[in-house]
């Protein structure tokens, strides 16, 4: 049928929409790990608190409690950037693994509901990295095809 749209995005909606999901979900981890950054003692001893009832030992609870500020806030900071873009998307994929793994362990499944849509949003980001062109990972790439063609130009030049 000649007169229906075609089902295509252009490729540049599809980099602006990815940029500024990639910026809300660095942002919204940058500010889960930086409101925590300041209680991580607190924080850790709430989790060790909430996982009291169940098999795992306290030490399996308190070591990564420990980490998730620390991790949250990396990942957010690189994420909201694009620096190091996919290896931080995967770093969170991996920590919603294990927040995914600790509420249904505690039968809490509201907040699975959530995570699940924290998890599709990572998929989005990391199945969709081809995208990512307003960033300082890009911004490297484009820099450093510049450079490799300055290096090749000049080598070819008679003196």
């Amino acid at each position: 049928m000649p007169n229906q749209p075609t089902p295509w995005f252009r490729r540049r909606d599809i980099v602006i929409a990815y940029t500024f999901l990639r910026i809300v979900l660095g942002v919204n981890f940058f500010n889960h790990g930086f409101t925590r950054l300041g209680n991580i003692p607190g924080f850790a001893q709430s989790m060790v608190d909430l996982f009291q009832d169940t098999f795992i030992p306290e030490p399996l609870v308190r070591a990564p409690a420990l980490l998730v500020p620390i991790v949250e806030f990396i990942v957010g900071f690189m994420v909201t950037l694009g620096l190091a873009t996919q290896a931080a998307l995967v770093t969170g994929f991996g920590l919603m693994v294990v927040l995914m793994y600790g509420v249904t362990l505690l039968q809490n499944w509201d907040t699975a509901t959530s995570q699940l849509v924290y998890c599709l949003v990572f998929f989005i980001l990391v199945a969709g990295n081809s995208f990512n062109d307003v960033s300082i990972d890009a911004w490297w790439r484009r820099r450093k095809t510049r450079s490799q063609h300055l290096d090749a130009s000049q080598t070819n030049q008679p003196f």
